[in-house]
């Protein structure tokens, strides 16, 4: 069988303030051109597949037209991740036409979608993302209540999903897909993943997602392997397929094209995306930028540090002169490069950590235990409030 894996279109997202809904109409073409020519026989997308809970309006139409199309040549299977809303995204999934498959009920995560080719059948298990908070409550009980952790949650959606496959291949053999939406131990992230820590904790082990034929995951941005499995990458993420911060500037993005064969092992191959544009950091004084150093990304996004020791007059409008899509600019003279400076805060930054330098810094004093426990709460309930917007 073969099965394309994908995830992390964030439809409706910026870059920048750059909207980016042409560039992802023209991978979701591509994707739809690849299926025709590759003759895929599941659409497999590991969720967040849109940007955020309420998506503008275009961004539901594009989804709507193009899962229309690709239903027409290919098996879709969906499964909303940590931006997207789940009851919106599921709505109607019921009545979707036939060859669409949108699992966003946390209840249904033992039951498969089933489909068969020559060599028999694979059971295709789409989880959707397992906020802690709302899936143990589903997942576990008052006599075995779950730890509130990713962890904890997984692991108990897996062992729904292992018992529903051990009772299947008590009737013959079964091969097996799972799609999970999560930070998996080892992969490394971008600045543009949401954090979704809960009490502190945001990534599960590798070793929950043993057994299975192939692990499609979703979540974070670079396409890569995780866990110390044998074969070509049992565990893979495809990786977003846009680069949608400047941390993603050198990753090639691309979907996963995976062979399964009738013995359930893999063979996976790099399918590239289209780039709608480059990102590129360009670095110097403002007479080297105009210069010669800066003519390899007069056609990228550009993000431009001027270094000169004095902040030049005129800097953006000189460097948007030079430079048509730059998107982020400052000055930082290299005369104090050696001066201590605050740390960046990224999307990956522990916002619990970020939040007690504040009141450090503000207080003269170190947070207590308790303040700390505070700043958690807060985070975690603002968290919630945007999932269930």
């Amino acid at each position: 069988m073969r099965i394309l894996h994908t995830s992390d279109w964030h439809l409706g997202r910026s870059l920048h303030g750059v909207d980016l809904l042409q560039h992802q109409r023209a991978f979701l073409e591509h994707l739809e051109q690849l299926v025709i020519d590759r003759s895929v026989d599941v659409l497999l997308v590991a969720g967040d597949i849109y940007d955020r809970a309420i998506p503008p309006v275009e961004a539901v139409t594009l989804l709507s037209e193009s899962l229309s199309r690709l239903a027409a040549h290919t098996r879709v299977i969906l499964a909303p991740g940590n931006h997207d809303s789940a009851i919106r995204l599921g709505f109607g999934a019921a009545m979707l036409r036939d060859g669409i498959d949108i699992r966003a009920d946390i209840a249904r995560v033992g039951e498969p979608v089933l489909v068969d080719d020559a060599d028999g059948t694979v059971a295709f298990y789409p989880l959707p993302y397992l906020d802690p908070d709302t899936a143990r409550g589903v997942l576990g009980s008052d006599d075995a209540p779950l730890a509130r952790s990713h962890a904890a949650v997984m692991g108990a959606a897996l062992d729904l999903v292992r018992a529903d496959l051990v009772a299947r291949r008590a009737h013959g053999p079964v091969r097996s897909v799972v799609a999970a939406h999560a930070f998996v131990i080892g992969g490394a992230a971008s600045d543009s993943e949401r954090d979704i820590r809960i009490g502190g904790v945001d990534a599960v082990p590798a070793s929950l997602f043993d057994d299975f034929d192939y692990v499609a995951l979703g979540h974070l941005h670079g396409a890569q392997r995780v866990g110390s499995s044998t074969g070509p990458g049992r565990l893979r993420y495809s990786g977003s397929p846009l680069a949608y911060s400047f941390s993603e500037r050198d990753q090639v993005k691309s979907c996963v094209l995976v062979e399964l064969s009738a013995e359930g092992s893999v063979q996976l191959e790099l399918v590239p995306t289209p780039v709608p544009r480059r990102l590129v950091d360009v670095t110097g004084t403002m007479e080297q930028l105009l210069g010669p150093a800066g003519a390899h990304a007069v056609d990228a996004w550009v993000r431009a540090t001027v270094t000169d020791d004095v902040r030049p007059s005129e800097l953006y409008a000189t460097l948007a002169r030079r430079f048509p899509h730059l998107l982020v600019w400052s000055h930082a003279p290299a005369n104090r490069a050696d001066e201590v400076r605050a740390a960046a805060v990224t999307a990956v930054s522990d916002p619990v950590e970020v939040s007690s330098e504040f009141l450090e810094y503000a207080t003269g004093t170190p947070a207590t235990a308790r303040e700390r426990e505070l700043i958690a709460a807060a985070n975690e309930a603002a968290l919630a409030a945007e999932t269930s917007a």
